[in-house]
């Protein structure tokens, strides 16, 4: 009898202990990939076309699921995740390393952690909707970008929406070419 008592007790000490583990897991599951832009993607906040412009674009995987929001600049991601609803929210996001994308057709290969990057804004490159903060994988990359073009550099948590509205005054802006790449 005490030895059936050992082999149950045994037992459910191993189930509680799986069952711990697999509590942990869920709670630090792993993030998403990024993922490609497709000629057909739409912005999450202005409805644009992303591909058709120039500049870094940006995509969120909201916490919660619901599959991926993409941006057609790094402005728009911004704008997104700086409101209220999602600013305390631990979203995966995904922008353009610039240091090793054209301008003009930034490559889906070489998304990074946008929580990781570097961020100049103010400079004189466009994005799709005129001034954009443009991303990069490492400080030394952004810096070397805003001595070539202006602009200052920050982190991630240090982008607010001040930032986001330098330059966006209608007067500034110039009128955008067609950017098709057909």
């Amino acid at each position: 009898m005490a030895s059936f008592f050992m082999r149950c007790s045994g037992l459910v000490l191993a189930a509680l202990l799986l069952a711990g583990c697999s509590q942990e897991s869920s709670e630090t599951a792993e993030r998403p990939d990024p993922v490609h832009f497709e000629s057909a993607d739409e912005c999450h906040v202005c409805g644009m076309a992303i591909t058709r412009f120039p500049g870094p674009k940006g995509e969120a995987f909201p916490e919660n699921g619901g599959g991926v929001h993409k941006f057609c600049s790094t402005r728009d991601l911004f704008a997104w995740l700086l409101q209220p609803e999602n600013k305390n929210r631990d979203h995966t996001v995904y922008v353009h390393d610039m240091a090793r994308s054209d301008w003009h057709t930034p490559d889906d290969r070489h998304l990074v952690d946008a929580r990781q990057a570097w961020y100049v804004v103010g400079s004189e490159m466009a994005g799709a909707m005129g001034p954009t903060l443009a991303s990069f994988a490492n400080q030394d990359d952004a810096q070397a970008f805003a001595g070539d073009f202006g602009g200052e550099v920050l982190a991630f948590a240090e982008v607010t929406m001040a930032h986001l509205n330098q330059g966006m005054s209608m007067g500034s802006m110039e009128p955008m070419e067609d950017m098709t790449h057909e």
